[in-house]
């Protein structure tokens, strides 16, 4: 039987535009963030995300989470998903429970679903009166732990958690890890981007590493992992310009050289 895909990633890329520092250069650079990416996930699998920073993960989730749109290539998502990271889908200056009643009206979810919702979100974020209180005076782990209930009572087919286990206690971030634990033995698929490897390889089906803005491997849990932590070793043991001369040589692989254009006088007198 063929198995069915939550996710199907087909040549996809992202590019930005970096803006040059001199502002009378108008020869601006353009980017792969991510560059001829192609995966796909099964239904039902947790994909740990692995990468340096600056590789591309964060740009890779908010592209999962129908945020970001691509540049080139098809994604093909099976699902609704909800992208859960520090910060993300908050209004700063609404209150927690004004963030989970806004979320669910542009959802179209019924005032029953919302408050169904925000019952959960109250139980499982454990903010207490700071529910009342607008978001910009939440410190970043009450942000997490806000973003991760609502994203979790939501109860979307796929999770892309981004970082959002980074900060706050680590009480919080076993509960969450526990409760995501539950949803993948009903058959949710997670994406889960981290730089803790113990947390990856303990959680994980499989894993994926993006390096560079691009895929450098994807498969077994324990052999991803290996191979991304002797990198990470590597890396460390350099010296500062070694380092430097590694990022320099990533960073010149992803720019897309500048094509002239040709005016109208290069055209009638070229």
């Amino acid at each position: 039987m063929e198995k069915e895909y939550a996710i199907e990633f087909k040549h996809v890329s992202k590019i930005y535009n970096l803006k040059s520092k001199d502002k009378k250069n108008s020869n601006d650079k353009r980017f792969y963030a991510l560059k001829d990416i192609n995966f796909k996930i099964p239904k039902g699998e947790v994909v740990g995300i692995l990468g340096t920073n600056g590789s591309g993960k964060s740009t890779l989730s908010v592209i999962l989470a129908g945020i970001s749109e691509i540049d080139e290539g098809q994604m093909i998502v099976n699902g609704e998903q909800a992208l859960i990271a520090i910060n993300t889908g908050l209004n700063q200056q609404l209150t927690g429970l004004e963030n989970i009643e806004l979320k669910g009206a542009l959802l179209g979810l019924s005032k029953k679903r919302i408050q169904e919702i925000t019952k959960g979100v109250i139980e499982f974020a454990e903010i207490g009166d700071f529910l009342y209180q607008p978001v910009k005076k939440y410190s970043s782990g009450m942000k997490s732990r806000l973003g991760f209930s609502i994203n979790l009572c939501l109860d979307p087919d796929i999770l892309i958690v981004d970082e959002a286990l980074s900060v706050g206690d680590k009480g919080f971030a076993q509960k969450c890890i526990n409760k995501m634990k539950e949803l993948k033995r009903t058959g949710k698929t997670i994406v889960f981007i981290s730089h803790s490897l113990p947390q990856v390889r303990d959680f994980c089906d499989t894993a994926m590493w993006i390096e560079g803005g691009m895929l450098k491997e994807y498969g077994d849990i324990k052999d991803v992992c290996d191979h991304y932590a002797e990198y990470v070793d590597y890396y460390n043991s350099l010296d500062n310009a070694g380092k430097k001369k590694e990022r320099d040589e990533k960073f010149n692989k992803r720019i897309i050289p500048h094509v002239k254009r040709r005016g109208i006088f290069d055209k009638i007198f070229g």
